[in-house]
């Protein structure tokens, strides 16, 4: 065994016994109605001929029945774990986590973040697990050496791929499942390491043994394309936690269209790059009541040029600056307003 191997190897024999499997059950009486209401609703009122209907051996012996899963990983000793949101997001729905050395534990949710794709999960431990150290997501560079662990495609336990970091600040429209709406994911880190169904809310680890990402996300149909949560974002929720007792995310109130050249001449506005601030459909309001955004008087139509002197653009767009941002910032907006610029100032709010 070579030396770069031996380091591997080590790494390995520490991280994985810090890594989990999540298993997400409902009641098979409960997931019958479930399953009666979406036939139903599939049917468009037309008879069905056939009950929904669970197979004997899907249920186990407390009358549950698996309905997903994914990996986490414990950041402390004391049962601390991150995970995925969309891995915990089902509702109605009860967890629990299962270690690499075959224990099984009661899972309860301590949060989801409104934002970034993060749940923190918590067990009472009959004795401490060994915990992965986070690292910094931000000096990550692209070639780096990475390891993905998790539980691949639901059946393979103590699962490790390696790969290299293949991209930084990428953007992509994710779903938790088939029937779920379309989400863009922001600032993710993209690697070749394997990164499968179930891998999802594992760690994607340095050569230093540090948590740098939650694996997240594949491509359908592409190869060695995978992406995770930055580590800082993860980092971030667990230090809310643990001072505010939940997450707090910082609250502006607008939705808006990126400008790039062809919506500056749709709608034929002077500039080509900011947040365009415009109703998403008839029924939503361009700028929501009560927010800071319409305490600070930015209107439909406004034109948000700057975020604290920083230009808004594609590669920088207000989520990304929120990403930044903390309750009770004060920001300063370059707001272009028909011909005349103007600067207002915005006090974030937390998000409910």
């Amino acid at each position: 065994m070579g030396r770069a191997d031996a380091e591997i190897v080590n790494i390995v024999e520490r991280v994985m016994p810090a890594v989990v499997s999540i298993v997400v059950s409902k009641r098979a009486d409960d997931l019958r109605r479930e399953m009666a209401i979406l036939t139903t609703k599939k049917a468009k009122g037309k008879r069905r001929l056939t009950l929904p209907r669970i197979p004997p051996e899907k249920i186990d012996a407390r009358g549950m029945v698996a309905v997903g899963g994914g990996s986490g990983f414990f950041t402390d000793a004391n049962g601390i774990i991150l995970t995925n949101k969309h891995v915990i997001a089902e509702p109605n729905a009860t967890y629990a986590i299962s270690t690499s050395g075959g224990e099984t534990y009661d899972a309860e949710i301590l949060a989801r973040d409104p934002v970034d794709d993060v749940g923190i999960l918590r067990i009472n431990p009959a004795h401490k697990f060994p915990a992965v150290p986070l690292g910094d997501s931000r000096t990550l560079k692209l070639g780096q050496t990475v390891l993905a662990f998790g539980n691949a495609l639901g059946i393979f336990k103590n699962t490790v791929s390696q790969g290299i970091i293949s991209g930084l600040s990428r953007a992509v429209n994710a779903q938790e499942n088939r029937d779920a709406p379309f989400q863009e994911m922001r600032g993710l880190i993209q690697t070749d390491a394997a990164i499968n169904p179930g891998n999802s809310g594992g760690p994607l680890v340095d050569m230093d043994g540090r948590a740098v990402g939650v694996n997240a996300a594949v491509v359908a149909g592409a190869q060695n394309i995978g992406f995770a949560i930055p580590i800082r974002a993860a980092a971030r929720d667990l230090e809310d936690l643990k001072r505010y007792g939940r997450i707090r995310r910082p609250l502006l109130g607008l939705r808006y269209l990126m400008l790039n050249d062809e919506l500056r001449d749709k709608y034929r506005l002077p500039v080509n790059y900011g947040a365009f601030i415009t109703k998403g459909h008839p029924i939503d309001a361009a700028v929501i009541s009560g927010s800071p955004a319409a305490t600070a008087g930015i209107k439909e139509n406004d034109i948000i040029l700057e975020w604290n002197g920083e230009a808004i653009t594609l590669e920088k767009t207000i989520q990304d600056h929120l990403e930044g941002a903390n309750v009770g910032d004060c920001v300063a907006l370059t707001v272009l307003r028909g011909q005349k610029e103007l600067k207002i100032p915005v006090v974030l709010a937390e998000r409910k």
